[in-house]
């Protein structure tokens, strides 16, 4: 029986975010996924992107992930409008440090697994398919399904949104549908976007435009466009150079012309809340512990501020020679998160349902309200707190510190 610190479901970029992680302070992680990464390695592009907070890079800086990541573009500043009218809200920090940076998924995922199989304390079990679970009074066991058995104080619920882990663990979850898609791509166009990200609130759903890396064409930027589930499929047969055309117009063309450079692809767009991210030795991270509506980005962040806190929480335990697992440890991790989260959750959920209000009373109150923040700079520096995720209690990690 192979016997670790820690037992991780979830090979995806969270949970190898946290075997690294554990990996810097000398913890061992054995994590486990049905499906193989390796075999994507070499894919090509498709069109899928992530905001990285400034404070989830100085995560990844600090646990030797950055190392091998193919360099993203930074954030510089954020421009959020109600629509094409005039005003709206401008984040822009006086440091040099970006808001945050666009990345590939592709290239996150290839830099993650490339730390995760460097690691001397972590053994990665990949196309390897768990049979039972029995946490017991003292430690875990999981069974897998070629007869392999493994054993760990503690297990970590990296595996999604439809965690397997969490509801065996009775762990029940708030969730709820939005009727929308997020339809995702990327866009060649015209004009510089000098690091500008902007989100653009119409009736019908947010529409966001994500600065990217230049390539040897010229100039890139990613979109997640959230339109009503009725539309989606229409949206998704035009061709690239209607779907294109409306993009352009749906930007005010202040890029200048744009052409598509990726394929176009959608996913349903919904909420879920555990409603606790801890049980009998078991944590939830990522996914699993919480989904938010992409409208600020923040999603895959929130997985890995879960990861600098569950890291820190559980190396602090080990130095005092307490069980990985014991409760009163696993608390601290809950108390730590929980406010967090659903607090982000909340916000996302709640600009969503106030940008969704039709009518030119409703957008002259957001415009209002979005020129006062603008206005007040306490207000507008917290915003921008939040969006590189440095508000609040941060972990060692979240400010680029080892633990």
């Amino acid at each position: 029986m192979d016997r670790a610190d820690v037992i991780i479901f979830g090979g995806g970029m969270v949970g190898l975010a946290l075997a690294s992680a554990l990996d810097c302070s000398g913890l061992t992680a054995i994590v486990i996924d049905p499906a193989d990464p390796r075999q994507h390695a070499n894919a090509a592009f498709d069109g899928r992107t992530s905001a990285v907070s400034s404070s989830s890079m100085r995560m990844l800086t600090a646990i030797g992930v950055a190392g091998h990541l193919v360099p993203g573009c930074p954030i510089r500043q954020i421009a959020v409008a109600d629509g094409l009218r005039p005003g709206g809200l401008h984040f822009e920090p006086d440091d040099d440090e970006p808001l945050g940076w666009m990345n590939e998924n592709r290239h996150l995922r290839a830099a993650l697994l490339a730390r995760a199989e460097t690691a001397k304390n972590a053994k990665l079990l990949w196309a390897a398919k768990v049979a039972d679970v029995d946490r017991g009074t003292h430690s875990v066991t999981a069974s897998l399904e070629d007869g392999r058995k493994v054993s760990a104080p503690l297990l970590v619920a990296a595996d999604g949104r439809n965690s397997r882990t969490r509801e065996e663990a009775g762990i029940r979850v708030a969730r709820w549908r939005y009727d929308h898609q997020a339809i995702v791509s990327v866009l060649r166009h015209e004009s510089a976007h000098d690091h500008v990200a902007y989100e653009i609130f119409y009736p019908g759903g947010p529409f966001a435009i994500l600065p990217m890396t230049d390539d040897a064409g010229g100039h890139r930027s990613a979109i997640v466009w959230s339109v009503p589930n009725a539309d989606a499929a229409g949206w998704l047969s035009l061709s690239d150079e209607d779907f294109a055309g409306e993009a352009q117009a749906a930007m005010g063309e202040f890029l200048g012309k744009v052409a598509m450079l990726a394929p176009r692809s959608s996913y349903p767009l919904g909420f879920h809340h555990a409603a606790q991210i801890t049980g009998d030795r078991v944590a939830l991270i990522g996914d699993a512990a919480h989904a938010i509506h992409p409208i600020a980005g923040q999603g895959l962040n929130l997985g890995f501020r879960d990861v600098a806190a569950l890291a820190e929480v559980l190396v602090d335990g080990a130095r005092l020679g307490l069980d990985l697992g014991d409760r009163q440890l696993l608390d601290r991790y809950r108390r730590w998160r929980s406010l967090d989260a659903l607090s982000v959750a909340f916000a996302t959920d709640s600009l969503t349902r106030l940008y969704g209000v039709p009518g030119k009373t409703a957008s002259a109150v957001r415009r209002l309200g979005m020129g006062l923040v603008d206005r007040i700079s306490p207000l507008r520096d917290r915003f921008m707190a939040e969006a590189r995720g440095t508000s609040g209690d941060l972990p060692l990690l979240l400010r680029g510190l080892p633990i």
